[in-house]
C-alpha cells in the first residue's frame, strides 16, 4: 500500500495526546509526538482500534461523497445484512429498502447471496490437496494486510476466493444486464461497517481493481434513511431478497464462515485474540484445523466501528432473522437466474504476496545490527511499557532510538534517575517532558479527557 493509500486520519484539533489510541493498536502503527497521536500507515491494518478508543473522535474516516451516486442511470446499493440489524425492530425490511430508495438508489441488494456459489468455491479449495491448511478466511480485510505486514509467511494459507460484496456485486450487474441495462450505466456503491472494507475496495488485494464504485459510511447511511423511513406501510421488494439464505444473514457475525467448511474450523473475533493466535499459527503450535475464521471486531462485523446499533443486540436480531429463511442449498437455481459456474471464476483471486514491515529496513546486515543495538538499549529501559515516552512499549522506543525517530531521555524514568545521579537537573527534565507532551501539558484541569474507558 502506498503512501497516498490513506482511508482514515487524524483532527489535530481534536487530539489531546491521551495515548489511548496508542495502547490499543495491535500493530505498533501510532506514537505520540508533540502531544499528538501521528500514524504509520504502511504498519496501519485499518483495524479501528484507534477509532473505538479515542475519547475525542478525532480520527476520522476518509470516504466518497454520497452525491456521486447521481452519476449513474442504475445506482445500486450492496450491504451486508448486518445493515438490517442496526435498525430498530418496529420497520420491516421492506421499510429499510424503500428508505435506502428513497435516499436515491435504485436497485438494493444484501450482499450475502447467492451464498452457495461461494460456500462451493471455497469448498473446492479446502478439497484440493495442494491448499495449506489450515486454511484462512479473506474476508476480513484488516486480518489480511495484518497477515501481509506481520506474519507474511502465513499468506500462503489465505483462500484465494473473494468476499461477499464482489460477488454481489457481479451478481447484480449480471441480473440487470439481463434486465436490458448497460454496464456503464451501473454503478455500484457498498456500505462498509469498517474501515478496512474501504481499503479493501479502494486498494484490494489479489486483484487489480475492484469492481464496486464507491464507498458509503453504513453510520452515515443508517441516519440519511432514518429520515426517510416510512413509518406505514411499504413497497413489497422481497424479489431483491429471493436469493437471500440463512447461512448470508449469517454470514458477517461470528461463525457465521467457520461452521460450514472442514471437519475442524475455527472462529476468532477482536484484533488482539487475531495476533495471538496467529503468533502460535506461525510458532506451529496449531494442529489438525482445517479452516479459520479471523475477525478484527469484537462480534465480527456486529462490532465494526461504522455501525449505529448495539453489537450485541444487531447480533441477536440477525440470528432471530435468519431462522425466517431457507438454507442455501434450498434456493433454486431456477431462481437465481445466473450462470454459477461464471460467477465462481470471477471469485477467484490473484495470489496475495507478502508486504512485510521492516522494523530496522530491508538490508539484512543492517537490519540485525539495529536489532542488536535494539537489544541493547531495551536493557537499560525499565520494561514498565507505561506509554509515558509517546510510544506503546519499551521495545518499541527502543527500536524508535535506532531508527532515530527517539532518544534515551524521552523515557521519564530514566530522566528522574538522571535527575537523582545530579546528572541533569529538574528543570531540564521538565523542559523536555514538556517538548514531548505540549506546554502547559500537566497543569491542573478537571475537565480534561481520556477517563478509563470514555472512548468505549
Amino acid at each position: 500500500m502506498n503512501g497516498s493509500s490513506i482511508y482514515h486520519a487524524l483532527d489535530a484539533s481534536k487530539c489531546i495526546g491521551c495515548t489511548h489510541c496508542m495502547k490499543s493498536c495491535p500493530t505498533e502503527a501510532i506514537r505520540v509526538v508533540n502531544g499528538l497521536a501521528e500514524i504509520d500507515h504502511e504498519r496501519c491494518v485499518y483495524c479501528g482500534q484507534c477509532h473505538r478508543a479515542c475519547p475525542t473522535h478525532a480520527f476520522y474516516v476518509v470516504q466518497d461523497d454520497l452525491a456521486m451516486i447521481r452519476s449513474f442511470k442504475y445506482r445500486v446499493i450492496l450491504f451486508p445484512s448486518i445493515m438490517i440489524g442496526q435498525f430498530p425492530e418496529k420497520y420491516s425490511e421492506d421499510q429499510i429498502y424503500d428508505g435506502l430508495k428513497k435516499v436515491g438508489f435504485t436497485h438494493v441488494y444484501e450482499v450475502e447471496q447467492p451464498m452457495q456459489v461461494l460456500i462451493d468455491s471455497i469448498n473446492e479449495v479446502l478439497a484440493d490437496k495442494e491448499t495449506t491448511k489450515p486454511a484462512i478466511s479473506i474476508y476480513c480485510p484488516a486480518i489480511v494486510r495484518l497477515i501481509q505486514g506481520r506474519y507474511p509467511s502465513l499468506t500462503e494459507n489465505l483462500i484465494l476466493r473473494k468476499a461477499p460484496h464482489n460477488l454481489a456485486a457481479h451478481f447484480a450487474i449480471e441480473q440487470l444486464m439481463l434486465e436490458g441495462a448497460r454496464r456503464e450505466e451501473i454503478g455500484l456503491f457498498y456500505a462498509t461497517p469498517c474501515i478496512a472494507k474501504i481499503a479493501a475496495v479502494k486498494s484490494p488485494v489479489g486483484e487489480s481493481e475492484s469492481i464496486v464504485d464507491g464507498i458509503v459510511n453504513m453510520n452515515q447511511l443508517y441516519n440519511e434513511v432514518m429520515k426517510v423511513i416510512s413509518e406505514g406501510q411499504a413497497e413489497d421488494h422481497s424479489v431483491q431478497r429471493q436469493n437471500l439464505s440463512a447461512e448470508g444473514i449469517t454470514w458477517s457475525l461470528t461463525r457465521g464462515e467457520s461452521c460450514h467448511f472442514g471437519s475442524r474450523g475455527i472462529a476468532i473475533d477482536g484484533i488482539h485474540n487475531a495476533v495471538r493466535f496467529l503468533e502460535r499459527l506461525e510458532n506451529d503450535q496449531v494442529k489438525g484445523i482445517d479452516f479459520i475464521e479471523m475477525r478484527a471486531c469484537d462480534q465480527s462485523c456486529a462490532g465494526g466501528i461504522l455501525l449505529t446499533g448495539n453489537r450485541f443486540m444487531t447480533v441477536e436480531r440477525l440470528e432471530r432473522r435468519a431462522k425466517r429463511y431457507p438454507a442455501a442449498k434450498d434456493i433454486s437455481p431456477e431462481t437465481i437466474r445466473a450462470k454459477t459456474e461464471e460467477l465462481k471464476l470471477k471469485l477467484i483471486l490473484d495470489s496475495i504476496v507478502p508486504k512485510p514491515h521492516f522494523a530496522f529496513g530491508k538490508d539484512r546486515i543492517k537490519a540485525m545490527e539495529k536489532m542488536s543495538k535494539a537489544q541493547r538499549i531495551v536493557c537499560f529501559l525499565p520494561g514498565i511499557d507505561c506509554g509515558a515516552c509517546g510510544a506503546p512499549n519499551c521495545q518499541a522506543l527502543a527500536e524508535d532510538m535506532v531508527n532515530n525517530k527517539a532518544k534515551m531521555s524521552d523515557c521519564t524514568f530514566l530522566q528522574q534517575m538522571w535527575v537523582g545521579e545530579d546528572k541533569i537537573n529538574a528543570r531540564k527534565a521538565f523542559l523536555n517532558m514538556e517538548k514531548k507532551w505540549g506546554k502547559d501539558r500537566f497543569k491542573a484541569d478537571c475537565n480534561k479527557r481520556g477517563r478509563r474507558n470514555e472512548g468505549f
